[in-house]
């Protein structure tokens, strides 16, 4: 069953979200991933919600999601990300 890891991320330092992004982006395919979005897509429809970047992705299922995340590849690039932006990131089972 497919898996999205859904992201939120409120950019304080675009250069260095940046490198984080040419560094992931290939992990995340190795991993199976599929970005389901473009940055900047989003549009709020309501509330008072501001990132500046949403993000979803689609696994082939939640163990690669784990996989990716608990990796030791991804590791080191947790600090840089956090360094970057401020994070909401959750993963969700399809149906």
């Amino acid at each position: 069953m497919p898996a999205y890891y859904i992201g939120e991320h409120k950019i304080t330092d675009p250069a260095v979200f940046e490198e984080y992004l040419r560094q992931v982006v290939p992990m995340i395919e190795r991993h199976g991933g599929r970005y389901l979005t473009r940055a900047g897509s989003h549009v709020l429809l309501e509330g008072d919600w501001r990132p500046n970047r949403v993000v979803i992705i689609e696994f082939p299922d939640m163990a690669a999601i784990t996989a990716w995340y608990r990796s030791a590849e991804y590791q080191p690039l947790i600090a840089l990300r956090q360094s970057a932006a401020s994070d909401v990131m959750i993963a969700v089972e399809g149906a």
